[in-house]
């Protein structure tokens, strides 16, 4: 009798654990959804990073809705006009990443979430910032390669930064093309570990790769 009720707990508990795993899957693609969206209007940004905050606070253990609450922040900081406001996305942006990494450490995707925010933050004055925000978004870079080589992010990062970068200065078209050139070859290739891992940048890097023809 006693092994019937402890097998009735524990199939009770895989199916509410299984109905909670489905709820927050739903829940995750409806918010990637309209965070596809958002990007056309930056402002919704915003709401979607809100949504996914209110999704990692309910979860606590899930890093993924942390991470997309701080890719959308990041991403905002990026299209924000007023650059007295970037920091303050970026910070918040910081905030979320490092819960993320907190339960889920050495995560490539991750570090290139930690190399848009140092980015960003250097947008703000670049002349100013390079120094330490350059560096932190380069070393961040490098270690998303040395955590997973097969993420196409990093290259799609560098060659980014790189083709925005005076030719001057290192940077312009020839030495973007190569970075962003890996990153296709690997976007060719790379499988998402689920239906809500990331799997951003591909249509970027193709118009990247075009701009630089």
């Amino acid at each position: 009798m006693k092994k019937l009720i402890l097998s009735a707990i524990v199939l009770l508990a895989t199916v509410v654990a299984f109905a909670q795993s489905e709820k927050f899957t739903a829940a995750m693609k409806k918010n990637l959804s309209a965070m596809d969206s958002s990007f056309k209007n930056a402002p919704e940004l915003l709401n979607v990073a809100n949504n996914f905050e209110r999704i990692a606070n309910a979860e606590k253990s899930q890093w993924l809705p942390y991470y997309y609450a701080a890719f959308c922040q990041v991403n905002y900081g990026f299209m924000e006009p007023d650059k007295d406001k970037i920091d303050g996305y970026a910070d918040k942006a910081t905030l979320l990443i490092a819960k993320a990494d907190s339960l889920s450490p050495n995560n490539s995707e991750i570090s290139c979430i930690k190399s848009m925010i140092a980015s960003c933050h250097l947008m703000v004055n670049p002349m100013q910032r390079w120094q330490e925000y350059g560096q932190e978004s380069s070393s961040n870079m490098d270690a998303a390669i040395h955590q997973d080589a097969t993420n196409p992010r990093p290259y799609f990062l560098k060659g980014q930064g790189l083709k925005y970068t005076p030719e001057q200065f290192g940077g312009g078209c020839k030495t973007a093309k190569p970075q962003l050139q890996t990153a296709l070859d690997k976007y060719a290739t790379f499988k998402p570990a689920s239906d809500i891992s990331p799997n951003w940048g591909k249509e970027r890097v193709e118009n990247l790769m075009k701009d630089c023809k």
